[in-house]
């Protein structure tokens, strides 16, 4: 039995096991498996490859992006992007890539427009090192936005203000805020100034239109989730995965 799997924590709102079962399913790949591991610390990843000695692949998501690269052995994420969300694992040989970033860029491009020249990035953590390096690949100028001034930011949420918000017709959410199940908050920015020249890309995609997104829309904006990125993601994980394999 082929092993795949998906880590993080918590992983309440994952899409990956339903995606991947209901494609092998469809596939009739009966001797395919995909499954969650919620850990609590990056350093119970060693104990889990003991612990499933079958696996093959691994997804990464919040909060280990970041944290899983000091135990990759190799790696084929492109340079200057600093976080892995996808493992191919041959021989007890980890090797780390990163698919956010082709979904991403593939899900974006067919929304911008000429006037999309400047972004705001809502958030710091792992998937910020996607966003800013597809942002840079397209010639589009961006703003980190974190709670706290941080190495790599440009402006903390108290901050934003009209002219601001005027200048970044690009805004992307990249924190769980209005994840599933706490869908009642959304990030701390002043909606009003939005306008129909706006485009806002949320990450997120449980729920489908997270508050972020609804109050874009209500002043016109285009809105985009997370749903398509994560399609996309998910099959280059697979034939990530299927490289050189027997299959």
């Amino acid at each position: 039995m082929r092993l795949f799997g998906l880590i993080g924590y918590p992983l309440s709102h994952s899409f990956s096991k339903k995606y991947f079962s209901e494609k092998f399913e469809k596939d009739g790949l009966v001797d395919c498996r995909y499954e969650l591991f919620p850990i609590k610390s990056i350093h119970e990843l060693p104990q889990l490859l003991r612990d499933n000695p079958g696996l093959e692949g691994l997804n990464v998501t919040i909060p280990y992006k970041k944290q899983v690269l000091p135990f990759l052995n190799s790696s084929e994420i492109p340079s200057g992007l600093e976080a892995c969300n996808c493992i191919s694992i041959k021989n007890g040989n980890l090797v780390g890539y990163n698919t956010d970033a082709i979904g991403f860029e593939k899900s974006l491009l067919p929304y911008l427009r000429p006037y999309h020249t400047d972004a705001l990035i809502l958030g710091s953590g792992g998937a910020t090192e996607a966003i800013v390096y597809v942002l840079k690949r397209l010639g589009i100028k961006y703003s980190v936005v974190s709670r706290k001034m941080k190495t790599g930011s440009a402006f903390i949420y108290e901050e934003l203000n009209e002219d601001i918000i005027n200048q970044h017709k690009l805004i992307i959410n990249t924190t769980p805020l209005g994840m599933y199940p706490a869908t009642n908050i959304c990030p701390a920015i002043p909606y009003d100034h939005i306008s129909s020249q706006h485009l806002l890309f949320d990450l997120t995609y449980n729920p489908a239109k997270t508050l972020f997104l609804q109050k874009g829309e209500e002043r016109g904006a285009t809105i985009i989730n997370g749903q398509e990125m994560l399609l996309i993601q998910a099959e280059e994980s697979w034939n990530i995965w299927n490289k050189n394999s027997t299959m």
